[in-house]
Order: structure tokens, then sequence, then C-alpha cells
């Protein structure tokens, strides 16, 4: 059974477009409403595949009713804490060309009261838990420390736990070492204060994030394939995919691949990658189910192609990382 987190879920509407042209009308092919967030996604992926999953997350307000019947209608069991403020809506538009522009709202900010009451709702649902999934970004209102405190309470009743976050908020978690984390490039890239530019460097820049404390690093380098550091060695792991539909949440659907896989080793990996190409060949963000995935087009390897150039290098001014 896998636990997920979500601080700061949203409900979402994505729009597939021919082409988004700045100050005209454009016209949509088609729509989808969706509940959004992070860890929403990954419990849509576990339930997707069959498997058990607790969704934890504050809602308020019409919207959030509605992501709570959502969720319900997909089979996923809600974990609801009340809080005053609405849950936030977002928009997506996806073009023809697999482009993705999305506006994300800041969402409502949890007072002292919710906030402690989403770590007890956390504490209560997760005994028994295989794993507890934490993703996304903090609403306002809570500290940069949130996650940290949420790590040492999960590892306090012996729960083992992932990541997804980024800035301030990955960099004070790794003080109380969660089993794993999963950045994209450009989230870790921004975790060491440097640009990426070959496969190598986000090998580096993984390695360094466990030396802070990740016990795992599943890195997603978007086009250029994933990589899984940790205390046994270094896989990288790629599969084709000729057309992108849309990329909304596939880190989160590789994520669940990777837990649901045991979430250690070469298996995962694979399980993961496999997870991440079946979601961008499906529209908005729906998560694969079984017969989604081409494991067969999957492949691993401890070869590590550290000479590769990114894709998609990361090479904008970052800021300086959180000591």
């Amino acid at each position: 059974m896998i636990v997920t987190v979500t601080p700061n879920p949203s409900l979402d509407r994505t729009y597939e477009v021919p082409a988004l042209d700045r100050g005209e009308v454009v016209r949509a092919t088609g729509e989808r409403v969706d509940p959004g967030g992070k860890g929403v996604n990954v419990s849509r992926a576990v339930a997707a595949a069959g498997r058990r999953t607790v969704a934890v997350l504050p809602l308020g307000g019409a919207p959030g009713a509605l992501v709570a019947d959502l969720l319900d209608a997909q089979g996923i069991e809600v974990a609801p804490v009340p809080v005053a403020g609405a849950t936030r809506s977002n928009i997506a538009l996806a073009e023809a060309d697999g482009v993705l522009t999305k506006i994300n709202a800041p969402g409502p900010e949890l007072t002292a009261a919710e906030q402690e009451s989403l770590l007890e709702t956390v504490r209560h649902r997760s005994r028994g838990a295989d794993w507890i999934a934490c993703c996304g970004s903090l609403p306002r209102g809570l500290a940069p420390s949130w996650y940290a405190a949420l790590v040492a309470r999960a590892h306090a009743v012996g729960v083992r736990i992932a990541l997804d976050t980024s800035g301030p908020a990955l960099l004070a978690a790794l003080r109380e070492g969660p089993d794993v984390v999963k950045p994209n490039a450009e989230e870790l890239s921004e975790a060491v204060g440097r640009p990426l530019r070959t496969v190598g460097d986000a090998v580096a820049a993984a390695e360094e994030l466990r030396a802070l404390g990740a016990g795992a690093v599943l890195a997603s380098l978007g086009a250029d394939g994933q990589l899984l550091v940790d205390g046994a060695g270094v896989w990288f792991g790629g599969a084709r995919v000729d057309a992108v539909r849309s990329n909304v949440g596939a880190g989160d659907a590789s994520l669940a691949g990777f837990l649901l896989a045991g979430g250690t080793g070469p298996g995962a990996l694979a399980s993961a990658v496999a997870h991440g190409a079946a979601a961008v060949r499906l529209p908005g963000s729906v998560m694969p189910v079984p017969g989604d995935l081409e494991p067969a087009a999957v492949t691993v390897t401890a070869d590590v192609p550290a000479a590769r150039a990114l894709t998609e290098p990361v090479e904008r001014p970052l800021p300086e990382p959180v000591s």
C-alpha cells in the first residue's frame, strides 16, 4: 500500500489546442478535468495498476469537493484534511507539437492548526504502508522544513519515504535522510547550484544529493531518460517514444512505477521508465494502466553514457544552493 501526500493539490483543466497564438481566440480540440498535484498523480497511477493507495491532501471549497469526487470515482481512498481556503484550479494548454503551457494558481494558505492536522493524518493513515510518497510544492504557510518534519515522523514509525519536491524544501529534507528523492534535471541543477550539460554532470549532482542525506536519487532527464543512483551503483534507463501527446504527470507516473516495483534497484528503474514513457503517449494527465506499458522497449544499463550531452541542458543562471 502506498500513501501519497500532496500539500498543495489542484483541480486541473487540460485543453488540447492546435497551436497557442497569443492574443487570439484559440479553439480547443479536446479537454479534460482531473484531480491534480504530484502526489495525487502518483495515487492515480498506483490505482491504475490495481494496487491500493491512500491520498492524503488538504481540501477546501467547491474545487476541493470536486477533487475528492474525481479521486473516489477512480477507486482512490481519500483522506481529506479540511481547510478554510479553496483548493486551487490550474490550467494546462497542450499543443499538437507536444509543447505544454501551464498556469498554476498559488493555492490557499494553511494555518498552523491545518498544517499539524495534515501531519497527523499522514501519521494515522500510514500504518502498514510500504511507502509514503510526498510530492509537490508547499502551499503558503508551510515552512521549507515541513517536509523534513514529515520525513522524520515517517522514519520514526518505520515507513520508507519518497520525496519529489525542489528548492529549499528538498535541501532541508535531505538532512532527515529520505529513502528516495526524485528531481528532474532542472531541480537537480538547482539543488547543486550549477549547470548540467551531460549525463555525467547529472550523475555527479545525484551523488552530491546522496552525500547530503538521500538514500537514492531517481532523476528524470526528460527525453534523455532516467538515472538511478544509490548505494549499490548507478543505472541509466530509457525508452523510445515516437510521439509525445502530453507530459503532464509523466514524472509522477515514473515515481509510481518505481515504487510499485519495490523502490530499489535496476528493475524498479525499468518500471519507472516504462510508466513515464506510457504516460507521455496519453492525453492530459491520464495515468497508464498495465496494458499501456511497453516493457520490451525499455533499456536499463550500468554502462552509463557519462559523456552524452543532454538534449535539454540546464544552462540558465541558478541561485546558490542552501547550506
